[in-house]
């Protein structure tokens, strides 16, 4: 059947096999494990699939000390239906609440708190993989301690995951006591993550067209999980309230180059102005907060049949301003126009091979169009040139040099691949592009 991930690029045709609980291998030649398809890219794609969406349950939660564990297709809004009502939030989620916990694993994702919580995997105890010997082995930051750390952002390429069991974070309720401020700029949204650095969670978005003055003017989101005595009298009723279930889908894909610079500039026009006031303090659900765009369902589809690409990377400190100056300098140069334009702080980096380090992180999305890959070339030359690098989960296009030069670690992952990996059995196409396994290493 034709498969494709969240940017409906590339589309692949592929066998695909539901996992059940057999503990057996779905297939004896190369394919790659795949959970709710979320990723942008094609991490999670090959001519052979594993689909741990049947693999799904809760197995063990403790209340009293907030873990939980569960088989790794259970999906994280799956996981928020079990803990919030008991007080517990996730330590780290990503804004879409829709993606499996392998994948979170797989990607060691990242939210709008790396600065203050670190990655997922930062807060997982332990998961089972079954490997490519068809053993299911154990693993954590004290047992089989460096096929851990491979796995931990490692795009699936050390075996299945089965299960993994994860700290939560204790809350009072479900809501955010947010603020809202405007940046006249890039230059003041960044001084505006520094001044707020203790927030444990920020973000921003950015109007990527603005020139002059005005260039990289934005608003940044501050949160933190409110308290009971912060909360309204609606809200004080059913303080560890649930997200609902979205009513609203994009019915089809959008006409060709619907999404274009007049389009994103009007967008972008009315979301800067929307806030009047320079600052704004609200308590909020959430879903809102964390989840915006899950609001509505198949979302993807405004970028028309064709697709887009999600391009995300991050620039360390120093070079970070500086760099995203001529990043904005470089989009409205070539004219593609993005309307998710999402800046973020990031910490320092304590893993293996994971995406984050500390700077600031944009993540931008482009519909497929004529000389879009020729101006990402030049994009990524442009970050690599800056000490900065790609996340590989919403990478769907990059080089292999591209990759080896933005991650110090790239010649370890190679090797302990082949360790764990020896005859690829686990193998996608992003690490056939990338030089990670069989066909480009053979």
């Amino acid at each position: 059947m034709k498969i494709a991930n969240w940017s409906n690029y590339p589309i692949v045709d592929s066998q695909i096999s539901s996992y059940t609980d057999s503990g057996k291998l779905p297939f004896s030649e190369a394919f790659i494990t795949r959970g709710n398809g979320r990723c942008y890219g094609d991490s999670s794609l090959n001519n052979q699939i594993a689909s741990m969406l049947s693999y799904n349950k809760a197995l063990e939660f403790d209340i009293q000390n907030g873990v939980f564990t569960c088989q790794a297709g259970m999906t994280l809004d799956r996981v928020l239906e079990i803990i919030v009502p008991n007080g517990w939030f996730l330590p780290v989620t990503p804004g879409t609440k829709f993606i499996s916990v392998g994948g979170a694993v797989a990607s060691n994702v990242h939210g709008k708190n790396h600065h203050y919580d670190g990655c997922f995997n930062d807060h997982v105890v332990s998961l089972d993989l079954l490997t490519a010997s068809g053993e299911i082995v154990t693993c954590s930051s004290e047992e089989n301690v460096e096929l851990f750390e491979t796995t931990s952002g490692g795009m699936g390429l050390t075996g299945m995951i089965l299960q993994v069991t994860f700290r939560l974070k204790k809350i009072e309720s479900s809501f955010i006591d947010q603020r809202s401020i405007k940046a006249k700029n890039l230059d003041e949204l960044v001084d505006l993550f520094r001044e707020n650095e203790n927030a444990t969670y920020s973000v921003s978005w950015i109007d990527c067209l603005q020139t002059g003055k005005s260039k990289g003017r934005g608003l940044i989101l501050l949160g933190e999980h409110a308290r009971i005595d912060q909360l309204n009298t609606k809200q004080g009723k059913n303080p560890l309230k649930l997200h609902q279930a979205s009513k609203v889908t994009f019915p089809l894909n959008a006409p060709p180059n619907s999404t274009n610079k007049i389009t994103v500039k009007a967008f972008n026009t009315a979301y800067y102005g929307k806030q009047l006031s320079k600052e704004q303090h609200s308590i909020i659900h959430y879903d809102p907060f964390f989840y915006p765009l899950d609001a509505i369902l198949k979302w993807n589809r405004i970028y028309g049949k064709k697709g887009f690409l999600q391009y995300q990377f991050v620039i360390p400190f120093g070079q970070s301003n500086e760099g995203m100056q001529r990043v904005l300098d470089k989009i409205r140069e070539y004219g593609h126009a993005s309307p998710l334009v999402v800046l973020k702080l990031f910490g320092k980096q304590d893993d293996f091979i994971s995406f984050p380090m500390e700077g600031f992180t944009l993540a931008l999305d482009f519909p497929i169009r004529r000389g879009l890959f020729e101006f990402l070339d030049a994009l990524d030359k442009m970050i690599l040139d800056l000490g900065g690098r790609h996340y590989l989960t919403k990478d769907a296009r990059m080089a292999k040099e591209t990759f080896f030069k933005g991650y110090p670690n790239a010649e370890e992952f190679v090797r302990r691949i082949k360790k764990y990996n020896p005859n690829y059995l686990f193998s996608s196409l992003q690490s056939e592009r990338l030089g990670l396994t069989q066909k480009t290493q053979e």
